[in-house]
């Protein structure tokens, strides 16, 4: 009987114009947590999705218990008991909690659906493991966080045993994280393996036994998690040492680029969304707006950038009333959003790299003649683009931004919102499912932003990225400003008070 209940041996995959996975191994032990480490396009999903019968290798072999074994497809992956949670999601919004879980292995009997065996399984399992849902909520219903618990169940009822979670918290609250993790030590000391994808060095270091380091598609090493550091790993992953703390000057803040003055935006039934939030945003400054997710963050933004209406209040840019303006109109006036969801929001995925880099910008001139495009013209605003953002592509700017990495793609939005010049700033969740060195990348590019004398609000859900960002924290909580602090003076403790409603301070 073989040491592992699963290896890839000298896996090859090629894509064209690049190669993701060159030469790659990894081996799992029975019930162990793996976290499988890299860079944003270091091939970690596409490993995982070879093992899960989405791709076919072209070079290597796959052995379940020393067996070498053939998977085609995900129905021969979960005939081995191979089960994927994925970083998107793959839910049928229009179906119930139920019915997502048991699609596709449902119970018949002559050819009748039999619900109840399948509920009082899901029940059993959903008590069993701590994983509380609501069997009949319509899955465009629910939380992010319970949509993966959703997705963990569709694993434990075709009672699969070797689970892979692909970059499971990339889109979790801080408190959903935690619970999670709690979850995937549940799951490995019942004897469930578990692949973790990732990039987030502490999460590792929370629940991993051993890692395995891609860099590039290529095989780096596997160490033990015990005895190695954040910053060895951290090393291992982008091939140089990394500083994780960024050297930044003294915020000398300017005129307010950015004003709100009591802003009330309407919500689902009586409650308000945004209440009444009013705030400064100056030149020269990183005003941070923290809280737990579905605080009214998001509503707030919409509203600033003009995705949603509001129902009193003013907004203002550098003293100028847009509050009744377009979204092109703010844009020209000198906003720029960086979104939450980059592919909601940010990108037209079946666009290529350089129409999206052109979309701001594609009806001024060079790019824009006598009402024609000149195409030759966007293909070079492109290309200097992609060299100063250090944006990494297969084909340059033709690449297909669907198939480019999250931070390539993260990388294309700033590169874009900060070449139409603004100097109001808005950026939410801008690292968000990002590697370490995208994510120190992104943060310099806005802290730059901001010494050059533009205005940035960020928006984040990371009381890290907060402290490493912000001259100012602003705490938000069911859609009011709770909390003004320095940045200097507040402690993550303090924070998190004021976050989950536990505290209030003066009023701002």
């Amino acid at each position: 009987m073989s040491d592992y209940i699963i290896e890839m041996l000298h896996i090859t995959k090629d894509f064209p114009g690049i190669r993701a996975n060159d030469n790659v191994t990894l081996q799992l032990k029975k019930g162990e947590i793996h976290a499988l480490l890299g860079e944003n396009g270091a091939g970690k999903s596409t490993l995982m999705s070879i093992l899960f019968g989405l791709y076919q290798a072209e070079g290597g072999e796959i052995r379940k218990n020393g067996q070498k074994v053939h998977i085609r497809n995900p129905n021969d992956a979960n005939a081995l008991g191979i089960g994927m949670v994925h970083q998107h999601f793959k839910l049928v919004h229009n179906f119930t909690v139920l019915e997502n879980i048991v699609l596709g292995v449902e119970t018949t009997r002559h050819g009748v659906l039999k619900m109840d065996e399948a509920r009082e399984k899901v029940m059993h399992l959903s008590d069993r493991y701590g994983l509380s849902i609501a069997p009949d909520a319509l899955i465009s219903d629910i939380t992010v966080g319970m949509q993966q618990r959703v997705e963990i169940l569709k694993m434990l009822y075709r009672e699969n045993d070797i689970l892979i979670f692909d970059e499971p918290t990339a889109v979790l609250t801080p408190q959903e994280i935690d619970e999670l993790m709690q979850i995937m030590t549940g799951l490995a000391k019942e004897g469930k393996s578990i692949l973790f994808i990732t990039h987030k060095l502490d999460e590792i270091k929370k629940v991993g036994d051993r890692c395995t380091v891609l860099r590039k598609g290529e095989y780096v090493g596997t160490v033990a998690v015990s005895e190695t550091s954040v910053e060895e790993m951290a090393e291992m992953m982008v091939g140089r040492k990394i500083n994780f703390t960024i050297d930044k000057v003294v915020a000398q803040p300017g005129k307010a680029g950015l004003s709100v003055r009591n802003l009330t935006i309407a919500g689902h039934h009586a409650k308000k969304a945004v209440s009444n939030v009013s705030f400064d945003v100056h030149h020269g400054e990183i005003v941070c707006i923290a809280g737990i997710d579905g605080n009214g963050q998001s509503e707030l933004v919409y509203a600033l950038t003009g995705l949603m209406p509001l129902e009193s209040g003013k907004i203002l840019l550098h003293g100028e009333d847009v509050t009744a303006d377009s979204i092109r109109a703010r844009n020209e006036k000198g906003l720029s959003h960086i979104p939450e969801d980059r592919h909601q929001y940010g990108l037209v995925l079946d666009f290529d790299l350089q129409q999206n880099l052109a979309l701001k910008t594609y009806f001024h001139e060079p790019l824009h003649k006598n009402g024609f495009i000149n195409f030759g013209e966007v293909r070079r605003h492109a290309e200097d683009l992609i060299g100063s953002f250090d944006i990494r592509t297969a084909q340059g700017p033709e690449t297909s931004a669907r198939s480019m990495s999250g931070g390539n793609q993260q990388k294309a939005i700033i590169a874009r919102e900060i070449d139409t010049h603004s100097d109001v700033i808005i950026a939410v969740q801008p690292t968000r499912g990002l590697d370490v060195g995208a994510m120190l990348y992104i943060h310099e590019q806005l802290i730059k932003e901001r010494d050059a004398g533009k205005a940035v609000l960020l928006i984040s859900l990371e009381l890290d990225e907060v402290f490493q960002l912000a001259d100012r924290i602003l705490v938000i909580y069911e859609g009011q400003i709770v909390a003004e602090k320095d940045s200097k003076d507040a402690t993550p403790q303090e924070l998190g008070l004021y976050m989950a409603g536990s505290k209030r301070g003066e009023a701002v």
